[in-house]
């Protein structure tokens, strides 16, 4: 490409207002700085670009010609410093977020309905899947950051945040009544219907980890892939089902369901914020996820 964008870029500006003096005012330089990178760049093409007058200047045939092109790519040029003002100031811009159903409902919403009330030209993606899913699209560049549950493996130059703290819990319907207020070994689920969640979600990962740990590997009447579902089963007494605690909380709470108790309680996890360069996310993106680390939702 022959000549400096610097050079048409003040070709742009003299041609627009028809004026040296004009053109430097609004590029914020000086006169003699304009008229020496026209006249860099008329050498450059070797043509004639502008005939001076004592008005101003105007077109040359040659410079009409030019200024065709050089103003089609100068305003997209200019669109684009602007789409980053608004990127900067927040009026515009993009958010990709992976989560799952849970870290969803349990974590993220309140956040996502806060950043949106702040920043309403803001669009925002979720990515809804398991955690394995989720931490690939992650270091695969397709999100920003993601909000995930324990346990999951990260590769190098990934970090994890802890944002909150959950259980598991198994749950049952009054067709189980039996066992209520049992102080139970977890062997006993070798010995009734089980509702559990897919593998690849990690709260089955979590529960199978825990029980191979004890020498216990249930086999499920059911695998499902969403939590509620679990404990729709239960209610409808097809088995004991194992979900992180708050899904199954309305259902405790109207009697539809009742916990299980153990002699050893499941260990709590965690809900994380995972992040890989800061560089690499969006500046909406970084807001965001400085609004979610610093819990800020008063």
């Amino acid at each position: 490409m022959n000549g400096s964008l610097e050079y048409y870029k003040v070709f742009y500006y003299v041609e627009r207002l028809g004026s040296i003096t004009r053109a430097a005012q609004a590029l914020c330089i000086s006169q003699p700085a304009v008229s020496q990178a026209v006249r860099q760049l008329e050498q450059t093409l070797g043509v004639t670009l502008f005939i001076r007058t004592a008005k101003g200047v105007r077109l040359t045939e040659e410079g009409k010609t030019l200024a065709v092109y050089v103003e089609r790519g100068m305003e997209n040029f200019l669109k684009g410093e602007e789409a980053m003002d608004r990127l900067k100031n927040l009026d515009m811009g993009d958010v990709r977020i992976g989560a799952s159903d849970m870290t969803l409902r349990f974590y993220l919403l309140p956040y996502l309905e806060k950043f949106h009330e702040e920043y309403p030209g803001i669009h925002v993606n979720v990515s809804n899947g398991p955690t394995p899913e989720t931490i690939g699209l992650l270091e695969q560049g397709d999100i920003d950051f993601a909000v995930v549950s324990t346990p999951f493996e990260l590769t190098e130059g990934f970090r994890a945040q802890p944002v909150k703290t959950i259980r598991n819990v198994f749950v049952a319907g009054n067709h189980f009544s039996h066992l209520k207020g049992k102080i139970l070994d977890y062997s006993c689920l070798l010995d009734y219907p089980c509702i559990f969640l897919e593998k690849k979600t990690s709260t089955r990962a979590f529960m199978d980890s825990f029980l191979a740990e004890r020498g216990i590997c249930p086999k499920p009447e059911f695998d499902l892939a969403i939590s509620d579902m679990v404990v729709q089963f239960a209610i409808r007494n097809l088995g004991i089902g194992c979900v992180e605690e708050e899904f199954a909380q309305a259902a405790l709470e109207r009697g539809e369901v009742f916990r299980l108790t153990f002699r050893e309680e499941m260990p709590e996890r965690q809900f994380c914020l995972v992040t890989g360069r800061r560089e690499l996310i969006s500046i909406p993106g970084r807001r965001m996820l400085e609004m979610m680390e610093q819990g800020g939702l008063a």
